[in-house]
């Protein structure tokens, strides 16, 4: 074993327009190594300290000679304490290739965040989050990812291991289909938020596709941090009653954003900042993939959470996320602010939807779960009633909505859709809602909250009439609220809708 320190010299840092990395020093190995001793191994331990202020990503590169078979990565950092109020110290971790470190290249091999402390490269197989495959020779990087680092600076240690000898034959990765059975032009119920062992979840893939179905779904996306890893391990878990859509969780350090349905395989780099400027460019890249762009919880209190990259590209928004919190109220306000920043100005709107975000036990899945009017069970049947708002979220699959405005000559619109009356034409605004027991309708227009009703029965089935006209309602939508806990605050969510949009 041979142990290396890397310090960090200002000649090392690359600035690439708003984006600064920093490259250290190579680790180099035996250069005539003897490849033809089977499992041989050769191991290199760095060590270094990174200073408060450094770069978003720093850069290890790893001189792999020809003959490996397996390569292993282990990694520690120091915790020391901090003043209350300050940030300690947390490192991810990733790694590329030789084909290199371009922000949206093919070197990406794999992706833990921190979510482990070493991983494993080889031709057959990989860890969670990794990309399994040959390991060529040529100069990989070790990506670091220095969340936060401490006033006292982040000591770590890194440690390399080879593996010489024949790799393993590869495995040829398969893919869950892009349909399922389905109902023909139905309400279908999923959850596109969803975290397993691929990145920081803890559960597997047939543990969440249990899940799913059991809290009756009818499909489901996956969503790793910044790796498409799991793209390959669900095939299995797909059927005729469960559609299984890939992608990825785009974790930046200014917001997160769902890459909802793309196709098998795709990778979208997050290596950016808003000041960059280069987001675009990416959810160009989810779309060209056959993905949307939903931002998911925009006002989360996490570090790096909250989405600070404007709505612009967004084909949807993640009102809803996991367990109703005060930044899920926050998020409901801001999307009806854009609901009427839309009207005002002419332009398309975004619809809203809601995911559980679940990771580990007890997280449910389902928790809360948008609920799709499409024209079959299909990637992009699901894909196009999200786009067009055709939707609602609810809180499980036992609360149930349909909700449409109609004028006095037959005229009729629903979820998602425009309702095309002269302006002073009487309309009538409908919900019917089961499963939500002694909730109470409200129903939210540009204006703002214009109707309450009575406590729903013990029973939760209820019918809500109101009636209204364009002039006084750009757009109605619906809100199911549980019981005040906390006067003056509304009551958690128990269900929403999407707007219907009145007058021509």
């Amino acid at each position: 074993m041979c142990e290396d320190d890397h310090g960090i010299g200002r000649r090392a840092l690359i600035v690439t327009g708003a984006t600064a990395a920093l490259t250290l020093g190579s680790v180099t190995f035996s250069p005539g190594y003897d490849a033809e001793a089977a499992n041989e191994l050769e191991t290199r331990t760095v060590r270094g300290t990174l200073p408060t202020g450094s770069p978003d990503f720093v850069y290890l590169p790893v001189e792999v000679p020809a003959g490996v078979r397996e390569l292993k990565v282990a990694y520690s950092y120091e915790k020391p304490a901090v003043p209350v109020g300050t940030q300690g110290n947390a490192l991810d971790i990733g790694i590329f290739d030789e084909r290199g470190t371009a922000l949206g290249g093919k070197g990406f091999r794999g992706w833990s965040g921190g979510a482990r402390t070493e991983f494993f490269i080889r031709a057959d197989d990989a860890t969670p989050g990794y990309l399994p495959g040959p390991v060529r020779e040529g100069t990989w990087h070790i990506a670091l990812g220095p969340y936060t680092v401490a006033p006292q600076g982040l000591p770590y240690e890194i440690t390399i291991t080879l593996a010489y000898g024949e790799p393993s034959p590869a495995v040829k990765p398969t893919y869950p289909p892009a349909r399922a059975k389905g109902r023909g032009r139905a309400w279908y119920r999923g959850d596109c938020h969803l975290h397993s062992w691929y990145s920081d979840g803890r559960r597997t893939p047939a543990e969440i596709a249990a899940l799913a179905r059991a809290a009756g779904l009818d499909f489901i996306n996956t969503s790793e941090h910044n790796t498409h890893s799991a793209h390959a391990h669900w095939a299995d878990q797909a059927g005729d009653d469960l559609l299984i859509m890939l992608g990825e969780e785009v974790t930046t350090r200014n917001g997160h954003v769902l890459a909802l349905g793309t196709d098998p395989g795709t990778f979208i780099d997050w290596r950016y900042r808003a000041r960059d400027n280069r987001f675009g460019k990416y959810a160009q890249e989810i779309r060209r993939s056959g993905g949307l762009v939903v931002p998911a919880h925009p006002h989360a209190t996490c570090i790096g959470c909250n989405w600070k990259f404007g709505f612009g590209e967004a084909d949807a928004v993640e009102v809803w996320n996991g367990a109703y919190t005060p930044d899920d109220e926050v998020a409901l306000a801001d999307w009806d602010g854009m609901l009427v920043a839309s009207v005002r100005e002419g332009r398309d709107w975004i619809p809203a939807m809601g995911n559980s975000d679940a990771h580990r036990d007890p997280d449910p899945v389902g928790r809360p779960q948008t609920v799709v009017l499409a024209d079959d069970l299909t990637r992009e049947a699901v894909q196009e009633g999200i786009r067009a708002g055709r939707s609602y979220v609810a809180e499980s699959q036992s609360v149930s909505l349909a909700f449409t405005a109609s004028g006095a000559k037959g005229e009729h619109a629903g979820i998602g859709e425009r309702l095309k009356l002269d302006k002073d034409t009487p309309v009538t605004v409908r919900l019917e809602a089961t499963g939500a027991p002694r909730c109470t309708v409200r129903f939210v227009t540009d204006q703002g909250v214009l109707f309450t009703s009575d406590p729903l029965p013990v029973d939760g089935s209820g019918t809500v009439e109101w009636r209204t006209t364009a002039s006084y309602a750009a757009y109605v939508r619906a809100e199911l609220r549980h019981e005040v806990v906390l006067a003056p605050l509304p009551g958690a969510l128990a269900a929403f809708t999407n707007p219907i949009f009145l007058g021509r």
